[in-house]
């Protein structure tokens, strides 16, 4: 809105109006005066463009965007904590009874005793919020002393831990609400209603699925792929925690909704490649599987065909690889059909 206010265009204009006669040359009084005031309105046109860029939803960032999205309804996800079953034993190899609220260390990450599910097994929270504390599996080192302590281990990622929601995500879920005709419980309000818990990251809606009053919801996790159980199941206790049509979660009275997790298709990759000097098939291995990890995430819950020639696409756009023969994708040279619940997912790729 203000590029063409620069430095140089306030200062000319400032100069314009010094009367003729005055020495108004570089080093001159009147330029010296001048030139400071002109870099800090300048500065004030660049900061009036970014303030007016935070007042509107398809430009703002942070704080700004979570402003300007928050009269319809919609608010960011905040991180939630990672939950671990952990393991707890003595010398003899015998469960040891650990109190709730002690505190053990793994790496750079703290977890607190929250609840005592059996005999020396306990449910741990991550301190600190995010997707940061599912990274550790393997031994904890106790904060506090526990008697008998001998050994102490993370054995079974209960809930995992998700990180913030982007501004990205926020946006998206913002457009569908106000872009898509979401009302009444319609296909598009469960669609909401499921992308509005922590580890949701896209969710379709299927009316009539098994006959009147019934209703599935698949949902995919942040990372574009099957959310992790936990997830499932806090998104059924919001919209229909009974399922009985009584209408005790989100969902009106009437509609009976299952929700579950979407498929995931293993998509294998087998191909030939001829490469330039100096390349090794382990790094084009990893290259292949990165770019068409990338291609499938974009695919998911958006396109329901998996193609030949954008995998093979992939492989050729990577610098290292002079020509490809023998493609497979799944054994064959066909695309690929991906059912509406379901998601395509890297399987094995294959480089010779």
């Amino acid at each position: 809105m203000y590029e063409q206010q620069t430095y140089e265009t306030i200062l000319n204009r400032m100069l314009d109006r010094v009367p003729e006669g005055i020495d108004k040359r570089e080093g001159s009084i009147i330029y010296d005066a001048l030139a400071p005031a002109a870099v800090e309105m300048a500065q004030m046109y660049i900061e009036l463009d970014v303030n007016a860029n935070l007042k509107f939803a398809d430009t703002a960032t942070g704080e700004y965007l979570d402003r300007a999205v928050a009269w319809s309804g919609i608010s960011r996800k905040r991180a939630t904590p990672a939950r671990w079953v952990a393991s707890f034993k003595n010398s003899q190899n015998q469960p040891v009874d650990v109190e709730l609220e002690s505190r053990f260390s793994m790496g750079t990450r703290v977890y607190v005793a929250v609840e005592r599910l059996t005999a020396g097994q306990v449910v741990l929270e991550c301190e600190t919020a995010g997707a940061m504390g599912n990274e550790y599996k393997g031994t904890l080192l106790p904060i506090d002393y526990i008697p008998d302590l001998a050994a102490a281990e993370m054995v079974l990622l209960l809930v995992p831990g998700e990180d913030e929601e982007t501004d990205q995500s926020l946006y998206d879920r913002y457009q569908d609400k106000v872009s898509r005709p979401v009302t009444s419980a319609n296909r598009y309000q469960y669609e909401l209603w499921a992308r509005e818990i922590a580890g949701v990251g896209k969710a379709r809606a299927f009316p009539l699925w098994d006959g009147p009053g019934t209703v599935k919801v698949a949902l995919l996790g942040n990372d574009m792929r099957r959310p992790a159980e936990s997830v499932i199941e806090e998104v059924q206790t919001y919209i229909d925690p009974t399922q009985d049509g009584m209408g005790e979660g989100a969902a009106p009275i009437g509609p009976v909704v299952m929700v579950v997790g979407a498929e995931e298709i293993p998509i294998d990759v087998e191909v030939k490649v001829t490469l330039a000097a100096g390349s090794t098939l382990e790094g084009i291995k990893t290259l292949i599987q990165e770019g068409v990890t990338a291609y499938l995430k974009g695919l998911a819950f958006d396109d329901p065909l998996v193609r030949w020639t954008r995998i093979a696409n992939v492989i050729m756009d990577i610098p290292p690889v002079i020509d490809y023969s023998d493609l497979l994708i799944n054994g064959g040279t066909s695309n690929v059909d991906i059912a509406q619940d379901a998601v395509a997912v890297l399987g094995t790729v294959k480089v010779s």
